[in-house]
């Protein structure tokens, strides 16, 4: 796997393709796919997005916003990014971005209750920081490299 700036083929092939997990995600966070489509769009526009690439083929979009203390992340995969192998990249990944960031937290939302997504987040160094308006909010503390 590997990460590239993110295209709007990119973002377009991923939403033909979204899982329905991700589907189950916007709908609790009481969003629908078009709005996180074109969520994604302005953050792309902005030079703020990555896509993650699988064998020459687009899986997920990963893209972050900086606010005074954090950088929010938004999200949008195809069902085969999900599996152990993803792990692995994203943990060097999102440090990455944190790193364009400013080593800001970094801060990533869940509206789903699902043990598998609170489990994948804590393997990449996420700490489950409680809910907040209806989402449960994990936070990856900045890099002490920096």
């Amino acid at each position: 796997m590997r990460a590239r700036a993110a295209t709007v083929g990119d973002l377009e092939d991923v939403f033909r393709g979204l899982s329905k997990r991700m589907s189950d995600e916007y709908v609790a966070a009481g969003k629908d796919s078009k709005s996180a489509y074109d969520n994604l769009m302005m953050n792309l526009k902005e030079g703020r997005a990555h896509a993650l690439v699988q064998d020459d083929r687009t899986v997920a979009i990963i893209a972050w916003h900086e606010h005074a203390d954090a950088a929010d992340t938004l999200f949008a995969a195809r069902e085969d990014f999900f599996n152990a192998a993803t792990v692995r990249f994203c943990k060097r990944h999102i440090r990455h971005i944190q790193a364009l960031a400013g080593n800001l937290p970094i801060h990533s939302r869940s509206w789903l209750q699902r043990p598998d997504v609170a489990r994948w987040f804590r393997v990449i160094g996420y700490i489950d920081r409680g809910r907040k308006n209806g989402a449960t909010l994990f936070e990856l503390p900045p890099s002490r490299n920096g």
